[in-house]
């Protein structure tokens, strides 16, 4: 089989998979994605709709759950547009190059997911443990840094793995698994020595999968012994409840990305159908339980959602 890469002037393109084994029920599979996608698109744009309105809300905590709502908003756009058209209209082939822009942006995304977590466990280390110096702490300055420094290590985290996957060639099977391009599901059909991009991948999965959640419970141990040292049961009761929506987000990025890569690590040979379920629950299940979480359980936001209602609602 002739080689393939994306210097060749035949147009080169993946195929991408729906739900295997159900397409002929794929217009009827499009209605709860369809929903999913709704609802995250609705939910995170009304978050930040609600912080930019509410000067209350113009806090460091906040700021960084907008932070985390536009990550999510982005992460939602971007397997949007293949997604959706394969249950809708049966197209399935995407360009070599529009494949590895949406690799870019997916697994940026998702590595920005996990430092915005991470950076929310600081702010809520700083200001259950040091109340008194949290403003002078997280200042409008340091925030945009976090913001910044968070975007560069993205970046840097993702595009050496784009350049070494894209030096390929490609002379396998042209058909992913998914309705969209994943690294570990993209490097299967390449044709060249994939050592170095395996040992990448995976460096860069125990980066994300490891080291961030450590620092997550290191965060959540100083503030758990800060929390025991105090004298009554509601201070207690009133930090924890500030801390569990963070704590949700948490469990609902790591339990489906560890998920998601132990299956294509170790179950290699497990139904397609088994994969597309854990990968379609990890893309999904942060941008549309996020907005939801951070709406019931946090007083402020809820508020900003009757206020921007009920002001729309006046006019």
């Amino acid at each position: 089989m002739s080689e393939v890469t994306n210097t060749t002037q035949n147009p080169f393109y993946f195929i991408l998979t729906g739900i295997p084994g159900f397409e002929a029920f794929h217009i009827w599979i499009s209605i709860p994605f369809c929903c999913l996608y709704a609802i995250s698109i609705v939910g995170n744009i009304t978050i930040l709709t609600v912080i930019r309105i509410e000067p209350s809300l113009h806090q460091p905590m906040y700021l960084f759950l907008s932070m985390l709502a536009l990550t999510d908003l982005g992460l939602t756009l971007t397997t949007l547009p293949t997604v959706m058209p394969i249950f809708w209209f049966d197209i399935c082939k995407i360009s070599f190059e529009a494949c590895f822009a949406q690799f870019f942006f997916l697994h940026g995304f998702s590595f920005m997911e996990s430092s915005v977590l991470l950076a929310m466990s600081f702010d809520r280390y700083v200001a259950i443990c040091r109340p008194l110096h949290y403003a002078t702490i997280l200042t409008s300055q340091i925030i945009f840094r976090i913001g910044f420094a968070i975007i560069c290590r993205c970046v840097l985290a993702v595009l050496p793995s784009l350049f070494l996957l894209k030096r390929l060639p490609f002379c396998h099977s042209h058909l992913l698994s998914h309705s969209y391009c994943l690294h570990l599901d993209m490097i299967r059909l390449a044709c060249g020595d994939i050592r170095f991009n395996s040992w990448y991948g995976f460096a860069l999965g125990l980066l994300i999968i490891v080291m961030d959640p450590l620092l997550i419970m290191l965060s959540y141990t100083l503030i758990l012994r800060s929390i025991l040292g105090r004298a009554t049961w509601t201070e207690r009761f009133r930090a924890l409840n500030n801390c569990l929506s963070h704590i949700l987000a948490v469990l609902v990025l790591y339990v489906p990305m560890v998920g998601l890569s132990m299956t294509h690590r170790f179950a290699k040979h497990a139904s397609p159908l088994v994969h597309v379920i854990i990968a379609s629950i990890y893309l999904l299940a942060p941008p549309v339980m996020n907005p939801i979480i951070y709406s019931v359980k946090t007083k402020q936001i809820r508020q900003g959602i009757f206020h921007l209602l009920f002001q729309r609602k006046v006019q």
